[in-house]
């Protein structure tokens, strides 16, 4: 079913693709070129518009470096930018642009964007996958009775003093049915939901976060692995893997690393977290309009009574909305990129431990091998030492010796085998009482 949606997407997407033309306008005696956008309004509805940059800027009021930043041809690393009218939203292969009604996005026929695409869309709708709830009065409340039933009973009379004189005061006992005390009252509000833009931004970032963590997860099925198999066999081809393996660790702890230190910049300042506020702002802005009309029909009353209503609208400026809500979804999410670079550091952990281990390994075979070759030059050494009697006698020159009997020759041979033998166990005695020879 999920691939049968994700085929029909990427059909419409080539469709629309293909109908939008990418060419150029004439424009102050230069030509802009057209790009072919997606958009995703808070409905859910997504349609593609081919416009070019300085259309862009004017509907999201982002300036020109905003935009590079979402260039696939150039590199940039991943980055969350709080502006006056719109979020940019640059993370992993999620580049977007976010207004407070709308998402705009180069449109591309990659598999990662017509997923991203899909839950987008499946996201953004403020009633989607919710049971809409009734809504009751102020008034009513649900009444937990002893035998487990839930119970809609008004919380106050029609007619009631509290209510007519609208204080807001702990009601008095008696006026629960059957006596119920408030510990067994269970009030149940409607959730709040999010704006648009966070709805949209959390999609953003849940997308970036699930590719990140299928790479982890996957090096993690091709490292462990190729980490045993060189631990009992070493050799070029599983020195090479582990080289590219490794490579490619360094290279995802890097990516993982800069979103985690861009949720934690957001986190750590709260006018960029009150930037985001779009839909709040646009509000603002609303209101701000009708409060500078009555100032200036106000101003040519009374000035200093305009001078004094100023100074209260720029202190209104000045106001900064409460950031509790964003700050909840970025630690959210911040949490969970640290979950990922926790398992990476773990595995580079075990990558590390496991370099070291086949250098201890590779050193020990080294050891064995200088070993061998002081024993096998302490033999030619010992050899050369008979070769030396042998060369004595051995010389042309006439002496007594040479007219001696037989056992005289066989007794100067084994005396000279049985001094280089003498010689060779002493080495050994003293190479092991060094601890240079194997024990």
């Amino acid at each position: 079913m999920k691939k049968g949606t994700m085929g029909r997407m990427r059909n419409m997407v080539e469709e629309e693709m293909g109908k939008t033309a990418r060419g150029v306008r004439r424009k102050g005696g230069g030509t802009a070129v057209k790009k072919s956008w997606m958009v995703v309004s808070e409905t859910g509805e997504s349609h593609v518009e081919d416009v070019d940059k300085h259309s862009i800027m004017r509907r999201t009021g982002l300036p020109a470096r905003d935009l590079r930043v979402l260039d696939p041809a150039l590199f940039h690393p991943s980055s969350i930018l709080g502006r006056d009218k719109a979020i940019v939203v640059n993370v992993e292969c999620v580049k977007a642009i976010i207004t407070a009604n709308q998402v705009f996005m180069i449109n591309s026929t990659d598999p990662f964007f017509i997923r991203f695409l899909q839950d987008l869309q499946q996201r953004v709708p403020p009633n989607n996958n919710r049971t809409p709830s009734r809504v009751l009065p102020f008034n009513y409340i649900y009444i937990n009775e002893m035998d487990g039933d839930c119970e809609e009973k008004p919380l106050l009379e029609d007619g009631s003093p509290l209510l007519q004189s609208g204080i807001d005061s702990n009601p008095p006992p008696e006026i629960f049915d059957h006596g119920t005390p408030i510990s067994n009252i269970a009030v149940t509000t409607a959730p709040k939901k999010l704006p648009f833009e966070f709805r949209a931004l959390e999609a953003c970032i849940e997308s970036a976060c699930s590719v990140l963590e299928f790479e982890t997860q996957r090096l993690e099925e091709e490292t462990y692995p190729a980490l045993d198999e060189l631990t009992s066999k070493i050799s070029s081809l599983n020195l090479d893997r582990v080289r590219h393996i490794k490579n490619r660790l360094v290279t995802l702890s890097g990516r993982v690393q800069k979103i985690a230190d861009q949720i934690e910049h957001l986190l750590d300042d709260d006018n960029d977290m009150a930037e985001m506020y779009l839909t709040q702002k646009l509000k603002a802005s609303v209101s701000d309009l009708a409060s500078v009309t009555e100032e200036y029909n106000s101003e040519v009353e009374d000035i200093d009574e305009s001078d004094d209503s100023r100074s209260v609208r720029d202190k209104s400026y000045g106001i900064k909305p409460d950031v509790e809500e964003l700050e909840m979804l970025l630690e959210a999410y911040f949490a969970q990129i640290n979950g990922i670079l926790q398992k990476l550091t773990s595995l580079s952990e075990y990558v590390d431990d496991t370099e070291d281990y086949i250098n201890i390994m590779l050193d020990d075979k080294r050891n064995q091998l200088l070993r061998v070759s002081i024993t096998l030059n302490t033999i030619n050494m010992i050899a050369n030492a008979g070769i030396v009697v042998v060369g004595l006698f051995g010389m042309n020159i006439h002496i007594d010796l040479f007219d001696g009997q037989p056992r005289q020759f066989w007794a100067t041979t084994v005396g000279t085998l049985v001094g280089c033998v003498l010689l060779f166990l002493v080495y050994v005695w003293w190479g092991k009482q060094r601890y240079l020879l194997f024990q």
